[in-house]
């Protein structure tokens, strides 16, 4: 099984050279296409402020966020999620875990984005029909306990697009480190996200991936059911056009500092249940400077927790359009 183990490993790390080299000649400081690699999987996450990297739970949807946290998911475990999205479009998807020995877990996945149907419009701006832009992501993961307290993870995305008669191609890669002292009730957390490139455009311009380093902790207090989480998102993107502003505008460095802040809070008032709030100082700046001042930025959600049986749900808005609300279900066989 080690062995096995290792020619993976190897093989994800080729890749991932590649993809970073890839990467680094095509990257630009912009707003990717990509939406559905940026959407929270999981409801806690999304109901922490939609980029936690660092909370620990035994729900397979919160390993989307840092592979590395998969090592805490119970073995053969089945997730579904369900996301409601503005003009009738939803996404959905699954996931299943396997555990391998006590430090090797595998985990696939696959999620769909569907925007609902749209109005095609051709160049003289006459409609001549309606379609349904998709975007599909599958996935495979691995992680595995370096320590007793120290995990790491990679995750591997096959992304395809299609939109009328164009479609695209990408893959990526994400990495991620969790440290974990569950006497202390302490996680800490590092990911790259999205490393990668598209290997089929559109048209002729190849657009890039919406890469992302992120580092943050979760800790909790020791006498009240509290825990507070801080998460530092998109720590590579510095520059001006990487922010949405009105025209004209620009955006100071002391905003931009603020931009890359994630706030979360669970409350845990019984052992089986939590009520969670989140704030995205990104999302809350850039709704507003849109014209939506309503809940923006703020994320809101709550979870039961049984032996086998995992359900949650979370209320945030990703848009001017519409609020977005994300349920989810994990059960261990």
């Amino acid at each position: 099984m080690g062995t096995i183990c290792l020619n993976i490993m190897k093989k994800i790390l080729y890749l991932i050279i590649f993809l970073l080299s890839t990467s680094v000649l095509k990257a630009q400081e912009s707003t990717s296409s990509f939406t559905l690699l940026r959407l929270p999987t999981s409801s806690h996450v999304a109901a922490l402020g939609g980029e936690n990297i660092s909370i620990v739970d035994d729900a397979i949807a919160v390993g989307w966020n840092n592979p590395a946290l998969f090592a805490n998911v119970s073995d053969k475990t089945v997730g579904v999620n369900f996301m409601s999205l503005p003009d009738e479009g939803i996404m959905l998807g699954m996931q299943f875990s396997k555990a391998f020995g006590e430090r090797h877990t595998a985990v696939f996945g696959a999620q769909m984005l569907n925007y609902g149907e749209q109005a095609e419009i051709d160049a003289s701006g006459v409609q001549v029909g309606n379609f349904s832009p998709k975007d599909f992501v599958f996935s495979a993961g691995y992680s595995y306990l370096l320590a007793d307290m120290l995990s790491g993870g990679a995750m591997l995305n096959f992304v395809h697009s299609r939109y009328a008669e164009y479609t695209s191609m990408a893959l990526s890669v994400n990495l991620g480190l969790n440290y974990y002292d569950e006497e202390r009730d302490f996680s800490a957390s590092l990911a790259l996200k999205n490393l990668g490139h598209q290997v089929k455009a559109f048209d002729q311009e190849t657009e890039s991936l919406p890469l992302s380093l992120q580092a943050g902790f979760t800790v909790g207090l020791a006498h009240a059911p509290v825990r507070f989480s801080v998460t530092l998102t998109d720590l590579n993107h510095w520059g001006n056009h990487f922010y949405y502003t009105r025209p004209g505008e620009e955006i100071s460095f002391s905003r931009k500092c603020i931009n890359h802040l994630v706030l979360g809070i669970d409350l845990l008032p019984v052992e089986r249940f939590y009520l969670s709030a989140g704030f995205n100082a990104r999302r809350a700046y850039e709704l507003k400077q849109a014209g939506s001042a309503h809940g923006a930025g703020l994320s809101f959600g709550g979870g039961l927790r049984l032996d086998r049986l995992k359900i949650g749900a979370s209320w945030a808005k990703y848009s001017l359009s519409a609020s977005n609300i994300l349920v989810n279900l994990s059960y261990s066989l």
